[in-house]
């Protein structure tokens, strides 16, 4: 049973849950609840939120907080104090795991249209081929999210996954190549302002600050009118090391400045940003568990950033700092920015 983040477990009940880690205790996988059956619901439920499937209906989860709360009055099994990282974290027993759902293989599934296709699934295969056209081969694709689910509305994004550094790299330059050969669209300013409204829940970032930055990630566009994002995760080989190898312990929020010295994990969940901090020499990196700052900076890049400030430490007593933002999904009052713009 290896699982790595954009793959979903479904557990015996019913529940999905979106891993979110590389790294997992020998007993449980670490992940988030985003759906849930619609008959276990005992809150009020916004009706875009309700998706189906073969007859059986499921609401969304987007706010980390009201999956907290669910958990808590109705499978608190689901909630683990991860004394790694000093979290109440969401974690699923392994013998609670009914099936693991692989983007790799849903994608293949939908290339090879061994059954009629619906219209997002359609805009996926035409996608990915696209991408294959500019390099990117299909075996180092795949799709999560809502698709992989088969939980798709008609409003719903594509969660398009890219596996492996280097090619998740050559598909943002791809993606570039097709805009500029109309083979695939950028955002336009109507995309942007949802897009800025379901990632920024404060005001941390502006509507143009938020702009600059992703127009220059070329990690999302839209395939016929849907959005789409490319999305990276870590091919087998890249993952190193195991759960517990190194512990966090939580030392208080900060603001601090810096310059980037290694971007090679930018686009990860984490987002990794090896830095030389001005304010404190023993802080080495700033860490992204939000989408909204994966690939926010790149090398020798100054940078602001604010959020939780952690001690690092490795089995062999080894101690460094590092800046967490995205203490929760919507990352309030958290933020990475250019420090000159």
């Amino acid at each position: 049973m290896k699982v790595r983040i954009r793959d979903f477990i479904e557990t015996n009940e019913g529940l999905y849950f979106a891993v979110n880690s590389y790294y997992h205790p020998e007993d449980r996988f670490l992940s988030f609840l985003r759906y849930v059956p619609y008959e276990f619901v005992n809150f009020e439920v916004d009706i875009s939120n309700i998706r189906e499937i073969n007859g059986k209906k499921y609401v969304k989860i987007s706010e980390s907080s009201l999956a907290y709360k669910f958990l808590e009055e109705n499978f608190n099994k689901y909630l683990f104090y991860d004394e790694t990282i000093d979290v109440l974290m969401h974690a699923i027993p392994k013998e609670d795991v009914k099936r693991i759902l692989k983007p790799k293989e849903r994608l293949k599934e939908i290339v090879n249209e061994e059954y009629k296709l619906n219209e997002l699934e359609e805009k996926c295969r035409k996608l990915s081929l696209i991408l294959e056209d500019y390099g990117v081969p299909i075996k180092s694709m795949g799709v999560s999210g809502s698709l992989l689910l088969k939980l798709n509305s008609k409003n719903s994004d594509i969660d398009f996954v890219i596996y492996g550094r280097e090619m998740h790299k050559k598909g943002r330059e791809a993606l570039k190549e097709a805009f500029e050969d109309g083979k695939l669209e950028p955002l336009s300013e109507n995309f942007w302002k949802i897009a800025y409204k379901k990632r920024i829940k404060d005001n941390t970032l502006t509507y143009e600050e938020f702009i600059f930055y992703e127009k220059r990630k070329y990690n999302r566009g839209v395939v016929d009118n849907t959005m789409f994002d490319l999305l990276f995760t870590r091919e087998w080989d890249e993952i190193k090391g195991k759960y517990g190898d190194k512990r966090y312990k939580n030392l208080g929020f900060v603001e601090i400045e810096g310059v980037v010295l290694n971007d090679d994990f930018a686009f990860d969940n984490p987002a990794i940003y090896e830095i030389e901090c001005y304010n404190d020499e023993d802080i080495k990196e700033v860490v992204s568990f939000t989408h909204t700052y994966a690939g926010q900076c790149f090398n020798g890049e100054e940078i602001i950033a604010r959020g939780k400030l952690e001690e690092v430490i490795d089995k062999s007593g080894n101690k460094y700092k590092r800046v967490v933002v995205g203490t929760t999904r919507e990352a309030y009052n958290e933020y990475i920015k250019l420090k000159n713009l």
